[in-house]
């Protein structure tokens, strides 16, 4: 069985069972228990299943990462208008941070080509830049994360590292009241983390689906947070509890 096979393989059971053991997934595909655990960890850093004491469990669909192009047609008319209005808040010679949600790619298209600095852990967002002459474009690098076109991981953090922005704008999957901020798994929470921690101000660009929802890893407290670009359809009373906790709401 070849290596791809056997990640196939491993996912399907997994998503089959629920649950599997270590040692089963060893004795089915032929090779070592150790084999398997670094297999695990492969498949866990890519979101495709999530690690347990002795073995993998499959991820619950509201857990796991949805497709780029899933993502880049849903409310899509919701973040070209977010992204427009988060254009305006970019002044030339500004460095910025673009995350790799389909808002951000929005944000891309529509940023005017000046001199700018924008920093991306996204494919997307590069290559829609990379037509764009005066903007300088850094890609962070790291682990492809295929599903979402992003780079994750110890590398893709590192490289962030060494760089300070003036502005971050990055989206989430969900935005929770009172726990912040969360991704569907902890390797894209700690990339935004890196992200927030390395601007001077981050942009939330959030259409309504998101408000009000938890997932998996924490990225972020409310505190970290300076401006929050949403449309017209979010339910205006968190609207107005975030504006409590002084931050700049922007409803379009």
């Amino acid at each position: 069985m070849l290596v791809a096979q056997r990640w196939q393989k491993i996912v399907q059971l997994v998503n089959e069972r629920g649950s599997i053991r270590v040692s089963e997934l060893s004795a089915i595909c032929e090779v070592t228990e150790e084999t398997i655990r670094r297999d695990l960890d492969k498949l866990e850093s890519e979101g495709k299943l999530l690690r347990s004491h002795g073995g993998a469990i499959s991820i619950p669909s509201s857990q796991s990462e949805t497709p780029y192009m899933e993502r880049e047609t849903t409310n899509a008319e919701e973040k070209r208008r977010i992204a427009q209005e988060a254009v305006r808040h970019v002044n030339e010679h500004d460095r910025i941070i673009l995350d790799a949600s389909s808002t951000a790619w929005y944000m891309a298209q529509l940023l005017p080509d000046v001199t700018l600095t924008v920093l991306t852990n996204s494919i997307k967002v590069a290559m829609e830049l990379s037509a764009k002459e005066r903007i300088k474009v850094i890609s962070t690098g790291g682990l492809l994360s295929s599903r979402s076109l992003s780079y994750v991981g110890p590398l893709a953090e590192r490289s962030l590292s060494t760089y300070y922005v003036d502005k971050a704008f990055i989206s989430c999957k969900g935005l929770h009241l009172q726990r912040g901020l969360s991704e569907f798994n902890e390797l894209q929470a700690l990339i935004k983390q890196k992200m927030i921690g390395i601007a001077d101000r981050t942009f939330v660009l959030a259409d309504y689906s998101k408000f009000g929802q938890q997932s998996l890893a924490q990225v972020a407290a409310w505190d970290d947070i300076h401006y929050v670009i949403t449309d017209g359809k979010t339910d205006p009373t968190m609207l107005e509890q975030l504006k409590e906790r002084s931050i700049h709401v922007i409803q379009i």
